[in-house]
């Protein structure tokens, strides 16, 4: 009975799981044309070496698993056979926890981009009166920082003349859409204006903030209320 069992688990199972677990990896990697080549010689090594363990049990009557002077075949048998699987559980999950993985960071620079970006639109200090505009077009896309420092020019040069202080700060963010390489954002502001001799005002402006990965990092490519027609 001792024999039958060790005949079955390292003679026939063994084997098997192994190739198995060659076959799981090809499955979740989608089948590159190097891991079909590598996967079919190491499993023409499997079968080639189960083919001659059978052979030697029909010869002698004694295989890898039912040779008392052989347990460090054994052990060897079972080793690979348990990197194989080892290896198949890490690529599967590696590689089916990678998109969550991605899109909880995705979705969580995209946020911080967004209301960096907005929080610096609406922000204004006369003592610096290009501070605010500067950080917000570093957050932006190359092509599009430009046209943004030009529109807002005129509103800055307003704010200045009659000493507005502006201070935005972030009501509530969410995401409205977010696929691979762009995103968009819409964030509530509560932006507290101060002019000198005059209470302060608040306001609650929406903005709608579109995003797109430039290099693996996310920019701003455009910024608008939501209201806006």
């Amino acid at each position: 009975m001792r024999n039958l069992w060790r005949l079955l688990a390292f003679d026939i199972v063994a084997p098997l799981a192994a190739i198995a677990a060659l076959l799981m990896i090809g499955v979740v990697l989608g089948w590159p044309l190097w891991w079909v080549s590598a996967c079919s010689v190491l499993v023409l090594l499997i079968v080639q070496g189960t083919a001659v363990n059978f052979w030697l049990l029909r010869r002698d009557s004694v295989s890898v698993g039912t040779d008392d002077e052989g347990p460090g075949l054994r052990l060897a048998v079972a080793f690979l056979c348990t990197a194989a699987l080892v290896a198949a559980l890490l690529v599967g999950y590696t590689h089916w926890t990678t998109p969550d993985r991605d899109f909880k960071a995705d979705s969580r620079d995209v946020v911080q981009v967004a209301t960096g970006m907005a929080e610096a639109a609406a922000s204004f200090t006369p003592s610096s009166p290009t501070s605010s505009i500067d950080r917000a077009a570093a957050m932006m896309v190359p092509e599009q920082a430009g046209p943004f420092r030009q529109q807002y020019a005129k509103f800055s040069a307003d704010l200045a003349q009659h000493n507005v202080t502006a201070q935005a700060a972030t009501l509530a963010a969410g995401i409205e859409a977010l696929g691979p390489s762009a995103a968009s954002v819409a964030v509530v502001l509560r932006v507290t204006q101060s002019t000198p001799g005059q209470p302060p005002s608040q306001a609650a402006p929406a903005l709608r903030v579109t995003l797109k990965k430039h290099d693996g990092n996310w920019q701003v490519f455009d910024l608008m209320p939501i209201n806006s027609r």
